[in-house]
């Protein structure tokens, strides 16, 4: 991954507060109402009591102290610890329902992301690295769960706690609380001018961890050719980069934020200071008592400690709220290939494929990678595509699979519009084995049932047996419940691809796609292959596409494909006496195979089944 691909984070997002966003986040909370409400009573009760204290110390002060009435004292004593003790059940009833709450809300929205990044197109995943949609679903997702858990309790259980106390002042002397509230102009005004700073700063610390996230799966999933091409060193400078962009975003963030807490201390200091030189002289005048004014200072003491732990909480909301723009970007990702609203399901096809001038590109603004295709493949026939590397072989088979739908013409399967039919019942009729035999971690029985979930070990015996998978398969002490590993990493890539055919064999496809199935293997897993291609192939439409076209000579029909047409169409034999854009192809491919043959660059001398016979 280029450098480059990394740049376009770096500059800084200036968005403003995101309120539907907020909401969109709220709205997952409502599966969890009861236990929201059960947190919001223990809330109003821990709130509650610890509003009571300092107007009860102030009692102590008077009544016990004051008055010298040791037991009035106790009483009061008692009572204060009695109601402490009441509220830290109120305080483990809110910590106890958020933390459900917050993990329901964490199990849900990962959840509905990951069911939804599973129906989206292909092109989707053609424009976005994998650790992105990784990070999406784990990291972002997580910052959303941390702000329920901790943002919201502490905005709730805090913002209940600051009216509570307004209340409570103004009730005592709504003097002495105007004089306290005279610096609250200074402090609205902190918290502006650092607003779009923090919120800045906690969208690029997000950015920079999903760019870590990306290059770490791309490092781990390259590692073979990073170490064949002594790339390690490059890897590693990369990836300190990236943490180090990480850390100095993180830092730069983290030193804006704290600007703020100095600033509300100062504030908080400033207004408990003039209160205090106007309580005294109250005092002095007996117009207050000193219980009196210990309560009301210990209450503005109070008010701005929710203050501080709100605007604290603020950079916890920004930080939710960039995850919340990436999670609900993708959510909002309507999948380009959908069943239309009046789609029917495919009926059990005999296999005939046609084409229908279509054309077809990836992007807007790229050109026609397929233009004017007009073929029709019939029931049961095997057709074979060749040409260069992005002629446009794959793209044909993406549209039979309907991974994409064509941007002019139809493609049609028995007669019937792909995009009028369901696109369960059109894929359940159709396998493809891909060139990299790619494996889920399991078993080999896991990954050969994949298409067909009810198939019992008779079953899955079976097809092994018919890809002529079974011999490797009984020499392993578990048999097919051997664990494959990641990405099947843990068999051959030979021993990838016959489990590969074996779960097309299981699935019983009408229509066979082999892209490239047989270019990454040995001359001998070729042979045991293509024995068992022949068995795959029985009474089935099949696309092969391949480079080695000693595979693909006994094919009922041969393509040739260059700059997204079909130059050329027929047999083996057809083709080779046109003495065409095939003929050169065989001719260029067998005398490459024969020098390097000669030169002993592959070991071992031409084979026929390394060879074309060209006339």
């Amino acid at each position: 991954m280029s450098h480059d691909f990394y740049e376009e984070l770096d500059e800084a997002e200036r968005r403003p507060f995101n309120l539907a966003y907020l909401r969109r986040m709220l709205s997952y909370l409502g599966a969890y109402r009861r236990e929201m409400g059960l947190a919001g009573l223990g809330i109003l009760l821990a709130v509650g009591i610890k509003l009571f204290e300092p107007y009860l110390i102030g009692r102590i002060v008077d009544e016990g102290i004051t008055a010298g009435d040791l037991t009035a004292a106790q009483r009061l004593v008692v009572v204060m610890i009695a109601l402490h003790l009441l509220g830290w059940l109120g305080n483990s009833l809110r910590i106890n329902m958020i933390n459900i709450a917050g993990q329901g809300v964490l199990f849900d929205l990962r959840q509905q992301l990951f069911e939804h990044v599973q129906r989206l197109s292909l092109r989707f995943y053609d424009q976005r690295p994998v650790g992105r949609v990784m990070a999406r679903i784990t990291s972002d997702v997580n910052a959303i769960a941390q702000l329920i858990q901790g943002g919201f309790t502490a905005i709730l259980s805090e913002g209940v706690a600051l009216v509570g106390i307004i209340v409570i002042m103004l009730w005592m002397s709504w003097k002495l609380t105007l004089i306290a509230f005279a610096t609250l102009p200074f402090l609205v005004l902190v918290m502006v001018l650092a607003r779009t700073t923090i919120e800045t700063g906690w969208k690029n610390v997000r950015k920079t961890v999903s760019n870590i996230s990306a290059h770490l799966n791309e490092s781990v999933n390259g590692i073979t050719v990073t170490q064949a091409f002594q790339r390690e060193r490059h890897n590693i400078a990369v990836f300190h980069g990236l943490t180090q962009a990480t850390n100095m975003t993180w830092m730069k963030t983290v030193r804006s934020e704290e600007l703020i807490w100095p600033a509300i201390e100062l504030i908080g200091v400033t207004g408990s200071a003039l209160v205090i030189v106007v309580g005294a002289g109250m005092v002095f005048r007996e117009e207050l008592t000193l219980g009196f004014m210990l309560a009301f200072i210990n209450y503005l003491w109070r008010f701005w400690q929710p203050l501080s732990a709100m605007s604290k909480v603020y950079g916890l909301v920004l930080s939710a709220m960039a995850s919340a723009e990436r999670i609900f970007a993708f959510l909002d990702t309507d999948p380009e290939v959908t069943d239309a609203p009046d789609a029917y399901a495919l009926p059990p096809v005999r296999g005939q494929v046609t084409f229908e001038r279509v054309s077809f590109r990836y992007t807007p603004e790229q050109e026609m990678v397929l233009q004017a295709i007009d073929e029709v493949i019939r029931p049961g026939e095997v057709v074979a595509l060749v040409g260069p590397t992005g002629a446009g072989k794959t793209s044909i088979v993406n549209l039979i699979m309907r991974f994409y739908d064509p941007v002019e013409g139809r493609v049609l399967i028995d007669g019937h519009d792909l995009r009028d039919v369901q696109l369960a019942s059109v894929r359940r009729q159709m396998a493809v084995v891909l060139q990299d035999g790619f494996l889920f971690s399991g078993t080999i029985a896991d990954n050969i049932r994949y298409g067909r979930q009810d198939a019992d070990d008779t079953d899955v015996a079976r097809v092994a047996r018919a890809v002529h998978l079974d011999g490797f398969v009984d020499s392993l002490a578990d048999g097919y419940d051997h664990q494959v590993g990641e990405r099947g990493n843990r068999l051959s890539v030979g021993q990838r691809q016959l489990v590969s055919f074996a779960r097309a064999l299981l699935a019983d496809p009408r229509i066979l796609i082999l892209d490239e199935a047989t270019s990454s293997v040995d001359l001998e897993t070729e042979r045991i292959i293509q024995e068992a291609m022949e068995r795959l192939l029985q009474g089935r439409t099949a696309f092969i596409i391949a480079h080695r076209l000693a595979t693909i000579r006994h094919a009922d029909r041969i393509m040739v494909v260059e700059g997204g047409r079909i130059v050329e169409s027929g047999n083996h034999e057809e083709l080779l006496a046109r003495r065409g854009r095939y003929y050169d192809l065989t001719r260029r491919q067998f005398a490459g195979r024969r020098a390097a043959a000669e030169a002993g660059a592959n070991g071992h001398a031409v084979t026929e089944h390394d060879a074309v016979p060209v006339p």
